[in-house]
């Protein structure tokens, strides 16, 4: 369904210290780096696929607002990698923004957990599995 997500970070170096190990614990295997014209950008891909790619970039405009209602999230096999994820984002310079749990108000089965990254972007690590 989806190509790819981008997110727009203000400090390229911060971000790649605090999506690399969440990359990681995640299962995602880095595929890129690169520097265009003093635009920095670095992606991720699931192991055994070619897409969907998630992106980190400095905006081609300079502008940098972390988007208020936008969220990226991650899917998670079991429960154990949203608390293992939660714990790896924290550590590398994330903020809390809901501690891993089950939300029934979502459906029965959903355990999930919610971050911001270092400037501000929100991103969740979810399981819909059954514990």
């Amino acid at each position: 369904m989806l190509s790819h997500v981008t997110v727009g970070v203000s400090n390229f170096d911060r971000a790649m210290a605090f999506y690399t190990p969440l990359c990681a614990e995640l299962g995602l295997r880095h595929r890129f780096t690169e520097d265009q014209d003093g635009r920095r950008w670095s992606g991720w891909m699931p192991a055994g696929a070619d897409r969907p790619l998630f992106i980190v970039t400095t905006p081609l405009d300079g502008a940098q607002v972390a988007g208020n209602g936008n969220m990226v999230a991650f899917l998670a096999g079991t429960r154990g990698m949203v608390d293992r994820v939660h714990a790896v984002a924290l550590a590398s310079g994330g903020i809390d923004a809901g501690l891993p749990g089950i939300r029934p108000e979502y459906h029965v089965d959903y355990y999930g957990a919610y971050f911001r990254d270092p400037d501000g972007n929100k991103l969740c690590i979810a399981c819909h599995a059954p514990e």
